[in-house]
């Protein structure tokens, strides 16, 4: 038997925590059978670049890919939202870990569980217990890149729009709110 182990390419990564750069322009490819090593000192970095490159933390800047490809995810769903703050039409928890200051959007997706899937669970709507669901996923995210053939029908801020979807980019703090 024969495992193919994926090529990993690490394009001009920045890394770190919102409003704290831990590592910049960071470049590196490693191929198939190859082995890496990251050396440094306590603190410098190396457990955060690693959380970024498994997806456990958004890149700041820059591409994480396998085999050339970002991995798009392309499976069917009955919805995707992007949300900075837990709710959405009031009540409804949609984004349940999304925080309107940490500079991320909460990304929620529902896997086609059907109209009857979705009434059986309406109540995990308005709870947040939706994301506990085996079709479902959350992750929060800086960036989102869409690959989309055409136009699709999204929900901006109440109002329904046909719009054609390439990039969704987090801007932290260009919005000043006075009250």
């Amino acid at each position: 038997m024969v495992v193919s182990v994926p090529c990993l390419s690490v394009e001009d990564l920045s890394y770190g925590y919102p409003g704290h750069s831990v590592g910049q322009h960071v470049s590196f490819t490693v191929a198939a059978g190859e082995v890496l090593c990251v050396l440094g000192r306590n603190g410098e970095g190396k457990s955060t670049l690693f959380k970024t490159i498994l997806g456990l933390l958004p890149p700041l800047a820059g591409a994480v890919r396998v085999d050339g490809e970002p991995n798009p995810d392309m499976r069917r769903c009955l919805f995707l939202t992007f949300n900075n703050s837990k709710f959405t039409g009031g009540t409804m928890m949609i984004g349940p870990n999304a925080e309107i200051d940490d500079g991320l959007i909460e990304y929620v997706r529902w896997g086609p569980i059907g109209r009857l899937g979705l009434i059986r669970n309406l109540s995990t709507l308005y709870d947040g217990t939706h994301v506990n669901h085996p079709l479902a996923e959350r992750r929060p995210a800086r960036r989102i890149d869409f690959h989309l053939d055409g136009p699709v029908d999204v929900m901006v801020d109440g109002e329904a729009l046909t719009l054609h979807l390439e990039t969704l980019d987090l801007l932290p703090s260009a919005l000043r709110v006075v009250v």
